[in-house]
């Protein structure tokens, strides 16, 4: 039986039918009012019975930006939505009368891609969205790892550099604050003021330094400047490093990166495939884990909360 699955995010709301083979069978988009949680159960629901009135579907899936509880109904609290202990499932359930089931966003991408992407079903997976921070998802012994209170899988906050880079759960020095799309323009920006010879084609696909975002960063890399290319260098080698952590607690046997920094491919990989091998402990003495791109793209998210809610 196809399931809907939605995807909530900080700028929008991306929903769509999918079936069982993980295909998207029909899609719907609708901006999101971070500041307005009523407004946006007002908007999840009049997708969903969009899509009811089109499809034939047995659940819901949700997939949240935020911290959701272990049974997977509360949204505990939510960075950059205006959602503290809201009961979502149950609001967005008195309203469709059909199966909800609620998740943590990058749980759900997480739980996409194993299901049907490069995670390839590998027993362990540890996906990381590499987008304005660091989503994750853990896949451990083939199931999804949510923790004690079903907040596990936020390593973007482990503090990699003590006193660091103010982040915005309130620490310093958090990983995602030196490896990110919000670490890519950050240094971005400081290279092209201090080099701008080397940045001379950022700076011209930009039209000036304030203007360098994640996506001009990438396409001056991939042409070659070389500014651009240090700083997915330097990211890079965040990520591997932070990789090599994630193994010495976790030991997967794949790593899944996504997320819109991810785009740029073996310009972030390639950096963080060697430094995770330098760093990796024990190194010459275990397996290594495979370190592969993400294959769903922005629908990872939407895919597998449906099949999450097809399998509740």
């Amino acid at each position: 039986m196809n399931t809907i699955g939605i995807d909530i995010g900080g700028t929008k709301v991306a929903a769509g039918v999918v079936d069982e083979a993980g295909n998207v069978l029909a899609r719907a988009r609708r901006r999101t009012p971070s500041r307005d949680p009523e407004h946006l159960v007002d908007i999840v629901t009049e997708i969903v019975r969009q899509l009811l009135s089109e499809h034939e579907v047995s659940a819901v899936g949700v997939g949240a930006a935020g911290f959701v509880d272990v049974e997977r109904r509360t949204v505990l609290f939510a960075p950059n939505l205006a959602w503290r202990n809201t009961p979502l499932r149950d609001e967005i359930a008195a309203r469709v009368d059909i199966p909800v089931v609620v998740e943590n966003d990058a749980n759900a991408a997480a739980w996409g891609e194993f299901r049907f992407g490069a995670g390839e079903q590998h027993p362990h997976v540890v996906v990381l969205t590499i987008g304005t921070g660091i989503g994750a998802g853990l896949i451990l012994g083939g199931e999804l790892y949510r923790g004690g209170f079903g907040i596990a899988g936020e390593p973007g906050h482990v503090r990699v550099v003590p006193g660091g880079r103010q982040c915005g759960c309130g620490n310093l020095g958090c990983w995602e604050q030196y490896c990110s799309g919000t670490a890519l323009v950050r240094a971005a920006q400081e290279i092209a003021t201090e080099r701008p010879d080397d940045a001379r084609r950022l700076l011209e696909m930009a039209e000036g330094v304030e203007s360098i975002d994640g996506p001009v960063v990438t396409r001056a890399a991939q042409e070659g400047d070389p500014a651009a290319v240090d700083c997915f260098t330097e990211i890079g080698r965040w990520l591997g490093q932070g990789m090599a952590d994630l193994a010495a607690v976790l030991d997967p046997g794949r790593f899944v990166v996504g997320g819109g920094v991810s785009d740029a491919g073996d310009l972030l990989l390639g950096p963080a495939r060697e430094t995770y091998a330098s760093a990796l402990t024990g190194r010459g003495h275990r397996p290594m884990a495979a370190i592969v791109g993400a294959r769903l793209g922005a629908e990872a998210g939407l895919i597998g909360a449906a099949d999450l809610a097809r399998l509740r």
